[in-house]
């Protein structure tokens, strides 16, 4: 076919657009229709003329028909509705005066993972698209990295009309400005990315995630923030209902079914993964049996399940909602071991002796049926009202021979509140509390202890790949610290002896002061390493085993869906699923095989993502329970010295806040690194780690989760130092690093 010669005409150039299979600009244009020199001169200003009239819309690179979209382009993702993600032009001009088209993002289903499954919003997709019944569908080609780093913050309008990004992160101390609103208004929570490449680079809306302060807003925030996977692709989505229609084929599994197992879990847990039964046996000892959601059975290798599973690395659990690893169908009903459901599970039988110690063991896939579902308090009650239950009285029994055992073995023992937040069922905050530490957590603890290392033992003596979780000692630069931080005020540790666990137990039994043992304890999980998961076996120093594995948590933890199908394989516990309804094993992959060490590295920082999230959510309902309560005066603790104030908690409630050395008074103030301590100069008032102070709230910001606190009165004084104190030390060598916790020993879950 002749092409077309000479000047074209507008409806030429629209026709060409609409049929180019790839971007169409002006030397596409131009080449098409062969023209040269003046022509081009010519072309250009025609389609400034089409762009003007509102018939084009565009860059240079590439035009499109107005409220048209190109046959290929760049997308960003700008929302995600029950489970669909939405996608606009990238390119798309914020003042040419028409709203950007919307795509519906369709993800490819069948073999092939679809390239963008676990979208979030801002990810950037090369995408093939299509106009079908009015509307417009997106098929991704590609994920792309992002165009810049994305910030999240919320929009003000200051007094001239300018717009400004203010930020979320409390680390971040200056608004930015904003040069494209993109449908924002001010007061709404946004993602924004730089214009340009300068430092100084105005911002650009690219997603509006709505009311900063509605429920559910603070964990978004966090979401958002770390990159938290939250939707699932159709592909997965598909083979998570053609896994939950799997039969049990309970002929081919153990009957567990006349077992009286129980499930003892928060009141608000999401999901049931593991539950115990132990009874005496007669001779002294008991029998127990932990029973675990068996998800290896539904959750295949190399299939998209697994795909989108490795991905997460772990379910993330906020006050308001779970982000799960698994879709709902599958964590939340057909997994969770529900009560007088038959469930499939991955059952530890084990045989404890009176003093505790698990003499042996054995795995099978079993069926079971869960007696009961109850909470930690209703268990609690049980026992301390003294009640016949059978449910109870054989795990009682039981456990107080583990814990035995436990005592004997001296783990490491860090009495760490844990703060819990209550909603109503409209999403707002209802109290906030510290969680109070039961027997009952110590009862579920200590057999899922016992189960993770029967898993540890029962693996290596088949020789298999194991997934260890690892808590290593602490090193010697830590220590050191330790040691001269504990001089400061008095006490002694000998580096040259072995460091264990029980050594750190007894130097915080022999102190007697409330305060002085709390902070005491405070820098004992200061000196702890960060605990990990790993193919290379260091045991577990705070709890002082030298084999530990996670086995307990599937439905949650990658790790421990690794450590199933490494048991299957060991112990010859396949079970195949029907013809064609998903892939055929349960075991290791060649795959997990070769590439543990990998894997183990990716659900480490899955979880340390995981632990941050949940930590800042907290912060920030923690700051809008107090948003209300400013000016009220809480008993706090220092936790944190630096050379711009204190952080301080309250102790009653876990929020923390700084206290800027600006308010402490009129003196100046010395930095003692060594002691952890600010001191007057003039007068020698200290402020120290561990210190109770009485202290006004001033600040609250629900968005950043910071917290600032003043003196009362206008002079502040500890009201109940801790220890005896030694002559101030102005040459201290170790620094403390920054405030907060940096050993992680304990996990998300049961069993450390």
């Amino acid at each position: 076919m002749t092409k077309p010669q000479g000047l074209p005409t507008r409806q030429q150039i629209l026709d060409f657009i609409a049929a180019s299979p790839a971007a169409a600009g002006k030397r596409e244009i131009a080449r098409e229709f062969g023209l040269k020199g003046e022509e081009k001169i010519r072309l250009k200003a025609l389609l400034r003329d089409m762009a003007e009239e509102g018939l084009i819309d565009g860059r240079k690179s590439a035009f499109h028909r107005m409220g048209g979209v190109p046959r290929v382009t760049v997308l960003r993702i700008t929302a995600i509705e029950d489970g669909e993600a939405f996608a606009i032009p990238d390119a798309w001009e914020p003042d040419s005066g028409v709203p950007p088209p919307r795509l519906r993002v369709v993800e490819r289903s069948g073999g092939r993972r679809a390239p963008g499954a676990a979208l979030r919003l801002g990810d950037r997709l090369l995408a093939r698209t299509e106009e079908r019944g009015g509307g417009w569908l997106a098929h991704p080609m590609k994920k792309l990295p992002a165009a810049a780093d994305q910030a999240m913050g919320l929009v003000e309008i200051d007094g001239s009309g300018k717009a400004w990004l203010a930020p979320i992160d409390k680390r971040v101390r200056h608004a930015a400005p904003i040069a494209e609103l993109g449908g924002a208004v001010a007061g709404q929570l946004v993602l924004a990315e730089p214009v340009g490449r300068s430092p100084r680079a105005a911002m650009r809306v690219t997603a509006v995630l709505g009311d900063p302060l509605a429920p559910r807003a603070f964990s978004l925030i966090a979401i958002h923030k770390h990159g938290i996977p939250l939707a699932f692709g159709e592909e997965a989505l598909a083979e998570a209902e053609r896994a939950a229609a799997l039969p049990l084929d309970a002929g081919q599994r153990e009957d567990l079914t006349h077992l009286p197992i129980i499930a003892i879990d928060p009141s608000d847990a999401r999901d049931h993964d593991d539950a115990i039964w132990a009874q005496a046996d007669g001779e002294g000892g008991f029998r127990a049996v932990v029973a675990i959601a068996d998800v290896a059975f539904y959750v295949r290798p190399g299939g998209a399940l697994d795909r989108e599973a490795r991905i997460r690395g772990n379910s993330v659990y906020f006050p308001d909602r779970v982000v799960p690893m698994l879709p709902e169908v599958l964590s939340a009903d057909v997994c969770s071991l529900k009560a007088g459901v038959p469930r499939a599970a991955m059952a530890c039988h084990l045989t404890i002796s009176a003093q505790g110690q698990v003499t042996s063991s054995r795995f099978s896939r079993a069926v079971v049926r869960i007696a009961e579902v109850i909470a930690y308090e209703e268990a609690q009650r049980r026992i301390d009202t003294g009640v016949a239950d059978p449910h109870i009285a054989g795990l009682w029994a039981c456990w107080q021979a583990l814990a035995r055992a436990r005592d004997h073995r001296d783990p490491l023992d860090l009495d760490l509140p844990e703060r819990r937040v209550q909603l109503d069922a409209a999403g707002r905050i209802a109290a906030i509390s510290l969680r109070e530490r039961l027997d009952a957590h110590r009862v579920v603890e200590d057999f899922m202890i016992a189960a993770n290392v029967a898993a540890a033992r029962a693996l290596e003596s088949r020789v298999q790949p194991i997934v260890y979780r690892i808590h290593e000692p602490p090193n010697r630069e830590k220590l050191v610290a330790l040691k001269d931080y504990l001089a400061t005020f008095g006490r002694k540790l000998a580096l040259g002896q072995v460091i264990t666990p029980g050594l750190f137990n007894r130097m915080l039994k022999d102190i007697a002061d409330p305060s002085e043992k709390a902070l005491v304890m405070e820098a004992v999980l200061r000196s702890q390493t960060q605990a990990y998961y790993g193919p290379r076996n260091a045991g577990h120093f705070g709890l002082a085993l030298g084999s530990y594995a996670h086995f307990t948590s599937p439905i949650r933890r990658y790790a421990d869906l690794l450590v199933h199908r490494a048991l299957v394989d060991g112990f010859g516990l396949e079970q195949p699923a029907p013809k064609g309804k998903l892939p055929p094993a349960t075991g290791l992959s060649e795959r997990d095989r070769a590439d543990l060490a990998h894997v183990s590295e990716a659900i480490s920082a899955s979880e340390r993502r995981a632990m941050e999230a949940e930590r800042e959510t907290i912060d920030r309902y923690v700051a809008a329970w107090l948003a209300g309560r400013i000016g009220e005066v809480f008993a706090c603790r220092i936790t944190g010295v630096q050379r711009f104030g204190l952080f301080a908690t309250i102790i009653a409630l876990g929020g923390d806040g700084l206290v800027p050395i600006s308010v402490l008074g009129a003196e100046r103030f010395h930095h003692d690194e060594a002691a952890r301590a600010l001191v007057g100069e003039a007068s020698g008032t200290r402020f120290a780690m561990g210190d109770t102070l009485s202290l006004r709230l001033a600040e609250a910001n629900p968005l950043t989760g910071a917290l600032k606190f003043e003196p009362v009165d206008g002079a502040a004084a500890p009201i109940e130092p801790r220890g005896r104190r030694l002559p101030e030390r102005r040459n201290g060598s170790h620094a403390t690093g920054r405030r907060g916790r940096p050993a992680n020993i304990r996990h998300q879950g049961r069993g450390r």
